[in-house]
């Protein structure tokens, strides 16, 4: 196992590894911005290095900075966290090259991932089911993308081939709309992900969001740790998240499961990943892997029991996966709520100083937060400010857990979106759950 790590990431994840670190006896590193120096996880770490200004391309994704604070502080490896840097192929390539070892896949799996078209033609390959679309990316002739349309069937949808986290993508629902929808997606995929490569597939229309989270190890063992709903999203966005994912059977389970496990073998990836699916009519249709620990990680680990970032650090440092699946249980049903700092209806930032901070407890009640009253949030960064989890023995009881969890957590000085999760848990339609991902944004235009 490692003697020290460096988790080059910030916010509530920082705080996350430096835990998962500090149980098993290995000292952490944090590397933080100018605008974090107060941060918690910061004064919390064995050694913390500055390692830039506020804005994220001058710090958290300047990889020449990240790897020198490994260096000066004699780290062995670095944990990307999630966000930043965790999917970048070229970081995990930097850093296998200076001689630390990347807690997650290996440069090559990232890379391959990481190209939503390269990704899909490896998940035909492995018998994963896929949306029907363009056999790979669209070309530069518009007669041809008019064509491949016509035969993929409207709506349809245009994503970038390097896109994430809901951007580079566009819904096209008739013919005159398609070749302006294509230039537009193109140049957001330029500026935003320095490829204006695209491809197209089928929009489907109240599909699920159904996500299957895996562990590998270097010697070709793989299991599955189950699904989570994340359906209930706001532009592409996930907001609550569930698991298990009402509606999904034993065998279903079991079923795409082993698809993932045969995807992963096919591939040969290493640590932590989650597989991400559209559900409609019983079928699943594969859209993305994301090569990283995920933000809703945490319901996964209430109703396995495992600890998905200790399983990241053992598996890095070259063991092998200590769990068979036939090892792993689900019990009960965990949910988890985003607290943003934002007006919970217009979602405005609301950056700024916490006069005051307030967290549930209790049973089944799991708070993952990096901030505290006089924290200030700062405005340059993503606004979750914290993870609201429960556990319960079933679905019914978890949303009740839940609504009293956003009662008592309480902040003053900035705005939250606590409002908005207490709605939602009130709300009819999402506790009858198996709500598709247009259902949160369809519900507030009507509101």
């Amino acid at each position: 196992m490692f003697e020290k790590v460096l988790i080059a990431n910030r916010g509530e994840i920082a705080l996350r590894v430096q835990r998962a670190c500090r149980e098993l006896g290995i000292k952490s590193v944090s590397i933080y911005s100018e605008a974090d120096k107060n941060a918690k996880y910061v004064k919390l770490a064995d050694e913390s290095v500055c390692i830039g200004p506020a804005k994220s391309s001058l710090s958290y994704l300047h990889i020449p900075s990240i790897i020198a604070a490994a260096e000066i502080t004699n780290a062995q490896a670095i944990h990307p966290g999630y966000g930043f840097l965790s999917e970048n192929a070229e970081f995990a390539k930097r850093v296998e090259g200076s001689g630390f070892i990347f807690i997650g896949p290996r440069s090559d799996a990232i890379a391959a991932m990481g190209d939503k078209v390269k990704a899909k033609e490896a998940m035909i390959r492995a018998g994963v089911p896929v949306v029907p679309g363009s056999d790979g990316e669209l070309p530069l002739d518009s007669k041809e993308v008019i064509k491949i349309a016509k035969k993929v069937g409207y709506p349809v949808i245009i994503k970038a081939v390097s896109g994430g986290g809901g951007r580079g993508m566009r819904v096209v629902r008739e013919e005159n709309e398609l070749i302006n929808a294509l230039e537009i997606t193109r140049s957001e995929a330029q500026s935003g992900f320095g490829n204006p490569a695209v491809y197209m597939e089928k929009y489907l229309e109240n599909p699920r969001h159904i996500e299957v989270q895996i562990l590998a190890d270097e010697y070709g063992n793989v299991i599955h740790l189950g699904e989570r709903d994340c359906s209930m999203q706001r532009r592409h966005q996930k907001v609550i998240e569930e698991a298990p994912a009402p509606g999904i059977t034993a065998k279903m389970r079991k079923e795409i499961g082993n698809v993932c496990i045969r995807a992963c073998k096919l591939i040969k990836y290493r640590g932590a990943g989650t597989f991400e699916f559209l559900f409609e009519n019983g079928r699943f249709y594969f859209i993305e892997m994301n090569t990283r620990v995920q933000v809703e990680h945490t319901i996964t680990e209430m109703i396995t029991g495992i600890d998905i970032v200790k399983e990241q650090l053992y598996i890095a440092s070259g063991e092998k996966l200590r769990y068979k699946q036939s090892d792993i249980e689900f019990k009960g049903h965990s949910i988890q709520c985003r607290v943003n700092a934002e007006d919970p209806f217009t979602f405005v930032p609301s950056p700024g100083k916490i006069e005051q901070c307030h967290f549930a407890g209790g049973n089944g009640v799991r708070v993952d937060s990096h901030v505290y009253a006089g924290y200030t949030v700062p405005p340059y960064y993503d606004s979750m400010i914290a993870k609201l989890i429960v556990h319960s023995e079933n679905r019914k009881e978890a949303i009740n857990r839940m609504k009293g969890v956003l009662l008592e957590t309480s902040f003053s000085g900035i705005k939250t979106n606590i409002p908005l999760h207490l709605e939602m848990l009130n709300e009819a339609g999402f506790c009858e759950g198996s709500r598709s991902i247009h259902y949160l944004e369809n519900y507030l235009k009507n509101k």
